[in-house]
């Protein structure tokens, strides 16, 4: 069985965590207390990164040891944020935090997903009334393959899931971050994702 490492215990954490024991999985999660990153991710095949985005790359890169080997979902935005705490600009502007990541972890297999959605959508896909879209950027191919399972034992379907390419398409995904507060101003805080409709 797939034991998966969830590192944050935030709302989005606290609802992957969740989506992922109703799923079957053995699921352990990790806040700021010292040393249980590490303990969480040691005995995990996936981990999950739903840090705070701005201070994700400081504290996975102390988990280099702990990761090596790892496919890592990196499910966060690294942004600044306005006076209403909000987004509003990138942390990393022409680069993204999957590939400040994948820089800093060559050891481990990043990929970026579920970061283009309100956190309840990313384990609730089909409560929106459209398909929503979910993302894959990351350079190792079974990598990706391994996370498109678990996306779909979380409710999203195949064809509801887009491999972008490399690491290096994150900087798109990630960049959709900054739609999100003008879409909460103009219509309030609602489940919503970005979507590709042809």
């Amino acid at each position: 069985m797939t034991t998966i490492a969830v590192l944050g215990r935030g709302r989005v954490g606290g609802g992957l965590a969740s989506a992922f024991v109703r799923a079957g999985y053995e699921v352990t999660t990790a806040g700021r207390e010292p040393g249980a990153a590490a303990s969480a991710v040691r005995a995990a095949d996936v981990v999950v990164n739903a840090t705070p985005g701005a201070g994700s790359l400081e504290r996975l890169t102390a988990l280099r040891a702990e990761l090596d080997g790892k496919v890592l979902i990196d499910v966060s935005n690294a942004t600044t944020d306005g006076p209403d705490g909000l987004p509003a600009d990138l942390l990393h502007p022409g680069s993204s935090l999957a590939e400040q990541l994948q820089e800093a972890l060559p050891g481990t297999r990043v990929v970026k997903t579920l970061n283009t959605m309100l956190f309840p959508v990313m384990t609730a896909p089909a409560s929106l009334a459209q398909a929503p879209v979910a993302f894959l950027s990351g350079d190792d191919a079974q990598a990706k393959k391994t996370v498109a399972g678990l996306l779909a034992d979380l409710g999203w379907r195949r064809e509801w899931i887009t491999d972008l390419g490399g690491v290096r398409t994150a900087r798109a995904t990630e960049a959709a971050v900054l739609f999100v507060p003008h879409v909460i101003r103009s219509g309030g805080f609602r489940p919503f994702a970005v979507s590709i409709v042809s």
